[in-house]
């Protein structure tokens, strides 16, 4: 037996768009807006990779405010996160940094409560964070990725900070 998504439906529900529905558009306006980074140093060129990229899009944003805080590793982001989501001065955050598999499982350790860590947070404060920590299996993955994810990251804090206050 086969399945086919929405095959049951399909020929039911309409197409496209709820007509009358009210929607709040993307808006990555980052004029006025302060965001706050925390990177970790440990994989340093991966991070100044993250950093650059993300640095650069806020610029190209219209965002002015940047404050750059950095941690020993990945594990460290997630409290730093919480210090500064705290203070109030933060429209978003941004977590950087870059977990490499090695032989053991020291790895999926980092990686999951680093996540986990920074769901947390902006669960717990509701400050949106990008979550731009790499988890990757080599170096040469991490430099392909660095330079986008730390662009996509500045462009997530920007529409989240504006989407928060539009649903407020």
């Amino acid at each position: 037996m086969s399945f086919t998504p929405n095959a049951a439906t399909s020929a039911s529900a309409p197409a496209g768009r709820c007509d009358g529905l009210k929607e709040i558009d993307p808006n990555l306006a980052g004029a006025g807006l302060s965001i706050g980074i925390v990177m970790a140093r440990f994989n340093k060129v991966v991070g100044e990779g993250l950093l650059s990229g993300c640095c650069h899009e806020l610029r190209r944003l219209g965002v002015t405010d940047v404050q750059l805080v950095t941690v020993p590793g990945a594990l460290e982001i997630p409290l730093t996160l919480q210090a500064m989501a705290q203070t109030g001065k933060y429209a978003a955050l941004v977590a950087l940094g870059c977990v490499i598999r090695g032989e053991t499982y020291h790895f999926e350790i980092v990686s999951n409560e680093s996540a986990r860590g920074v769901t947390d947070v902006q669960l717990n404060t509701g400050i949106p964070i990008a979550n731009a920590v790499l988890t990757v299996e080599n170096d040469d993955q991490a430099e392909v990725r660095m330079l986008q994810k730390g662009t996509e990251a500045a462009q997530c804090a920007v529409e989240m900070a504006n989407l928060l206050k539009a649903v407020k």
